[in-house]
């Protein structure tokens, strides 16, 4: 009895050699899908009807908050449903009567029959009609609902702060509320089926009630074997789902890594292809293995589930039969109660699928909630004081800052000044918080501890959105937009109208004419290799591409501000790395400052100011020839690269650094 009525329970899956081998087990993807997959199984038929009138209060107000009429118009039509549907089953019993009950000659009870019939036939046209509207409306709400809840969900991802951009928990968390809009979406359509089924189950038990009230009873009798056997096979079929899904998971993982561009060469060459398509026929023995048990499972239980309905059924008719037989009931009534009885369990078997929809598309939609609560807690704040006109230097002062994750701050207690006009740069090796410098010196991260002002006044104070605004920033990880070549330079200051003779200042700045003169479209070719007709750049010509994105949007500015580069030539050959930092510094102005983060120590030579980093803090400060007399880490680093280049060299290692005062 347990395996037929008790919960619904997740088989252990056979894990195959070929996934232990590969994957060390079953691949768990920690994306937000898979946050509720087990969620159905908690679900049973008495907490599923109890939950419906919240999930779909739940679900009509959003419709209502995003159309009323559409809305409207949809409810309206289901009660007219309904109603149909009730009158229906009377003009059914008007049938009955008078093809059973009347007297006189079959031709005479057939023109007897004539008006109920035509009754049934016009309401059937109706309740089609209403069927239509319903559909009509509902059709455009879904959608509607889908945009709202998708804005929704981006304005409030832009909006946060990076640093919760950066955090683990609130990462995850914004995946799992990208399921939110597509559920908001289908729960318009559940709700409705939902409402449909209801209020035709409760317009056919009111008939029943109407013509006899002992049926009543009979339909519940009839009807929940019905709703429990569509609930245990919804479940079962849950649990063959989520039972393989692993396997679907590992092996799509496969296909898709022999089929990738990036990992073509070595599928040839290293002989990758052969290996990974017999771990994949493996994997699919396997699979089909536990889908062979589980379609088993699953037969068992509908079996189960129709010989109860069955039980049912024939307790049902011979209880009629027993009411016939007594003359407590004739055989009109007992027609139209077998007609009611099996619409009536069918709608409660539809009722039951819908809700178990709806408790699941409700658990994203609650995730999608939680998502927009807490980024409306961790949103960069709305207005404050205008940055001043005129910012004559932007200066750190004792600045600190650590991640949520790691122990170590990654600045601490860093201090210096950035003059309008000069060209600073801020070198060290890797993870010695100079990103992190670049995010809090553009206003992206807050310091924890110290100040950062421009000018006179604190950053934490200002309005972000116009510190945004004076910030121009060149990362070697930039953005490569999938749009035209003239957008992903035009997307610098995308509110900043251009032509492509706007745009060429910023192309022959770069040096990027070459690559956009062999672009089949010039400007306007796509560049997403994903799309026909597209190219791809190298990484070389992408950044170029990326400085004459920044000098756009420096150049279209002339307000006091700061252009940040933070490893601009990663992918240029040595040649072009000259050029990129000669144009970088000559970006300088008298209302620009320069901030140049890089490695590569050749190319901050003729910085005006260099400031080296090590375990987050400031160790020395100066210019190149003041650091390299002073023979410390700056130098040692300088000499070590630039013996790369020598014939002989012995390449000496960074010296261990004076920690400089704070003060």
């Amino acid at each position: 009895m347990k395996r037929f009525f008790g919960p619904v329970r997740m088989a252990e899956p056979k894990i195959s050699d070929a996934e232990q081998e590969l994957f060390g087990g079953p691949l768990r993807y920690d994306f937000g899908w898979s946050k509720h997959e087990h969620a159905l199984l908690d679900l049973t038929m008495l907490s599923a009807l109890r939950s419906m009138p919240s999930l779909v209060g739940a679900t009509l107000r959003m419709a209502w908050n995003a159309d009323r009429r559409g809305l409207l118009a949809v409810m309206t039509s289901e009660v007219g449903q309904g109603i149909a549907a009730a009158v229906g089953l009377l003009a059914v019993n008007a049938v009955m009567h008078a093809l059973l009950g009347g007297t006189g000659t079959p031709v005479e009870r057939v023109h007897t029959l004539l008006p109920a019939l035509l009754a049934v036939a016009a309401i059937a046209v109706v309740n089609s009609a209403l069927a239509g509207w319903s559909t009509s409306r509902a059709g455009r709400l879904e959608p509607l609902v889908e945009r709202i809840a998708t804005t929704q969900y981006l304005a409030a991802a832009v909006s946060v702060e990076l640093e919760a951009i950066d955090d683990p928990d609130f990462r995850r968390l914004i995946e799992i509320a990208q399921q939110g809009p597509g559920a908001a979406r289908r729960m318009i359509g559940v709700t409705v089926a939902a409402l449909n089924s209801m209020i035709s189950l409760i317009a056919t038990a009111g008939v029943l009630t109407a013509l006899d009230p002992v049926l009543l009873p009979m339909l519940i009798l009839i009807a929940a074997p019905r709703g429990w056997g569509a609930m245990r096979v919804a479940q079962e079929r849950y649990v063959s789902f989520m039972s393989w899904v692993e396997h679907v998971r590992a092996s799509r993982l496969i296909g898709n890594l022999l089929t990738e561009r990036t990992a073509a060469q070595e599928v040839r060459i290293h002989g990758v292809g052969p290996f990974l398509l017999s771990r994949y026929e493996g994997m699919a023995q396997s699979a089909e293995a536990e889908q062979e048990r589980l379609a088993s499972s699953k037969a068992v239980t509908e079996w189960v589930a129709s010989a109860l309905s069955g039980l049912a059924t024939a307790a049902t008719y011979g209880a009629m039969f027993w009411l016939i037989t007594s003359g407590r009931m004739s055989l009109a009534v007992a027609g139209t109660a077998v007609i009611a009885v099996r619409s009536g369990s069918a709608s409660l078997g539809a009722l039951v699928m819908n809700i178990n929809h709806l408790h699941e598309e409700s658990l994203y939609v609650r995730d999608h909630g939680r998502f927009l609560a807490q980024a409306a807690e961790r949103a960069i704040p709305q207005g404050g004081d205008p940055v001043p006109e005129k910012v004559e230097r932007v200066v750190l002062d004792q600045v600190t800052y650590r991640y949520p994750d790691r122990r170590e701050p990654a600045l601490d207690r860093v201090s210096f000044t950035l003059p309008m006009g000069s060209v600073t740069a801020v070198v060290g090796e890797n993870g010695s918080g100079k990103s992190t410098l670049m995010k809090v010196l553009s206003g992206l991260l807050l310091p924890q501890a110290g100040t950062l002002r421009w000018g006179e006044a604190e950053v934490a104070g200002l309005d972000r959105a116009q510190v945004f605004q004076r910030v121009s920033l060149l990362t070697q990880d930039f953005q490569r937009w999938p749009v035209t070549a003239a957008m992903n330079i035009r997307l610098g200051r995308p509110a900043h109208p251009a032509t492509a003779e706007d745009l060429q200042p910023s192309v022959d700045y770069a040096g990027a004419g070459p690559v956009i003169a062999k672009l089949p479209d010039g400007l306007r070719s796509l560049l997403a290799r994903m799309f026909r007709g597209a190219i791809e750049l190298s990484g070389g010509e992408w950044q170029k591409i990326g400085l004459a994105r920044t000098h756009w949007r420096s150049t279209t500015s002339q307000a006091d501000s700061v252009l940040v580069v933070d490893e601009p030539t990663s992918a240029l050959d040595p040649e072009s790395e000259i050029e990129a930092f000669d144009r970088i510094r000559q970006l300088a102005a008298p209302h620009r400052a320069v901030v140049l983060v890089t490695h590569r120590m050749s190319g901050v030579r003729h910085a005006d100011h260099i400031h080296v980093l090590h375990r987050g803090q400031l160790v020395e400060s100066g210019t190149h020839d003041e650091l390299m007399a002073a023979g410390g880490r700056y130098a040692a680093m300088f000499n070590a690269q630039a013996a790369q280049y020598a014939s002989t060299a012995t390449i000496p290692r960074p010296a261990s650094p004076t920690v400089a005062d704070p003060a």
